[in-house]
C-alpha cells in the first residue's frame, strides 16, 4: 500500500539479527519478554519461519516446568506470546496461560474509578490509582487479542473500556498527545510531560483495535479509539525529527532521540495506513535501520521508566543498553513493513 523504498533483504536480515540477539539476552518473565517476543511472534506471522516459534516454545517449556511468576500488569504481557504459541501449535497449556492471566486481569488486578486498570510492575499495590500508558500494551491490547481469540465479549468490551478510560485520563485534547500517567487520588498527570514511549504504546495498541477486531465499526468504543488515534498520529507527524526519530520527551528540543518510541509510532502509522504518513514512516525507516547493530541489537533505547518526577528524570535515562522493549518494537514495526509490502 505505502510507496516505500527498501531492500527487503536487508529488512528480512535485520529481522534475523535482531532475534537472534534477543533470545541471547536471557530475559525473565516480564513486560521486557512480553514485548520482544510479541515481536519475534508478528515477525514470525509475516516471514513464517517456524525457528522462531521453535526458539521461543523451548524458552516457555524451560519456564513453566521452572515456575511461573505472580502475575501483575507487567507480567500479562507475556499473554501476547501465549496466545502466539497456542495458535502455532495448538497446546493447550499455552492457552490455559492465558486463562490464567484473563481471570487475574478480571478478578483480581487492581482497579481503581470506573474500573480503570492500575498500573502494577509486582504483587504490590505499587502505583496508588494511577493509570499508565503501558498498561495498554501489557494488559488491554493482550485482553482484546483474547477475548477475539475466545470468542469472549466480556473480555472484549473490558479491554475495549480499558482504551477508552486511558484516553479520558491520557490524552491532551489540546495536543492530542498522551501524558505519561494519571493519578486518580490528585487528579493530575503528575509531572506531566508527554514521554514519547507512552505515545507510542497508545498509538500501537490503538491501531491494532481496527486490525484485530471483526467488525470493529459495530462497537461504539472503536470509534472513539479511531479518532483518538487519528488526532495523535496527526499531532505525531509534527514532532518527528530531522533524522526522522521521535524524542524521549516528544516537544523538548534538547531531550535525546529514542528508538523505541520512534518503532511504536512508525508502527502504528503503518498499521493505520493513512497514505499522508508515508514520507514520515519513509524517514523512520532509514533511521530505525540505522540504529541496528550488526549483532541485532536495537541501539539508543531508554531503560525502563516510571512516571518521573522531573524533566531530568526523563533525560537522565540511560540508552546504551539492549532492552527487550526496543528489541520487540523494533520488531513489531520492521514487520508491519514487510506486511504491508505484502498487501
Amino acid at each position: 500500500m505505502f510507496q516505500l523504498k527498501y531492500d527487503k533483504g536487508q529488512i528480512v536480515e535485520a529481522i534475523d539479527n535482531i532475534i537472534e540477539k534477543t533470545f541471547s539476552m536471557d530475559l525473565p518473565w516480564d513486560w521486557a519478554s512480553g514485548v520482544a517476543y510479541y515481536g519475534i511472534c508478528e515477525a514470525y506471522c509475516v516471514t513464517g519461519k517456524t525457528e522462531y516459534m521453535d526458539r521461543l516454545k523451548a524458552w516457555t517449556d524451560e519456564y513453566i516446568e521452572l515456575g511461573l511468576p505472580k502475575w501483575n500488569v507487567n507480567t500479562c504481557a507475556m499473554g501476547h506470546a501465549m496466545i502466539s504459541l497456542y495458535e502455532a501449535t495448538g497446546e493447550e497449556k499455552y492457552w490455559n496461560i492465558v486463562e490464567e492471566k484473563m481471570e487475574y486481569l478480571q478478578k483480581n488486578a487492581i482497579r481503581f474509578g470506573d474500573q480503570v486498570l492500575q498500573h502494577t510492575v509486582s504483587s504490590k499495590n505499587d502505583f496508588p490509582e494511577q493509570a499508565w500508558a503501558d498498561t495498554l500494551f501489557m494488559a488491554a491490547f493482550f485482553m482484546l487479542r483474547a477475548g477475539v481469540k475466545a470468542g469472549n465479549e466480556q473480555w472484549i468490551q473490558d479491554a475495549l473500556n480499558q482504551y477508552n478510560w486511558h484516553i479520558k485520563y491520557l490524552q491532551d485534547r489540546q495536543t492530542s498527545l498522551w501524558y505519561h500517567g494519571y493519578n486518580n487520588i490528585e487528579k493530575n498527570h503528575m509531572s506531566g510531560f508527554y514521554w514519547g514511549r507512552a505515545n507510542a504504546w497508545a498509538a500501537y495498541t490503538m491501531s491494532q483495535v481496527g486490525k484485530r477486531l471483526p467488525e470493529g465499526y459495530l462497537y461504539p468504543a472503536f470509534m472513539n479509539i479511531n479518532c483518538s488515534l487519528r488526532d495523535q498520529l496527526s499531532a505525531l507527524k509534527n514532532m518527528q525529527t530531522e533524522h526522522g526519530l521521535w524524542r524521549t520527551i516528544l516537544d523538548d528540543a534538547d531531550s535525546y532521540e529514542e528508538v523505541s518510541a520512534s518503532s511504536g509510532i512508525a508502527a502504528a502509522m503503518l498499521v493505520n495506513k493513512n497514505v499522508l504518513h508515508t514520507k514520515y514512516i519513509q524517514k523512520a525507516l532509514c533511521a530505525i535501520m540505522e540504529n541496528i547493530s550488526p549483532d541485532g541489537s536495537v541501539q539508543n533505547v531508554s531503560g525502563g521508566t516510571a512516571v518521573m518526577k522531573d524533566r531530568s528524570g526523563y533525560l537522565e535515562i540511560p540508552k546504551g543498553w539492549n532492552q527487550g522493549w526496543g528489541q520487540g518494537l523494533a520488531l513489531a514495526f520492521l514487520s508491519a513493513i514487510l506486511e504491508d509490502s505484502e498487501e
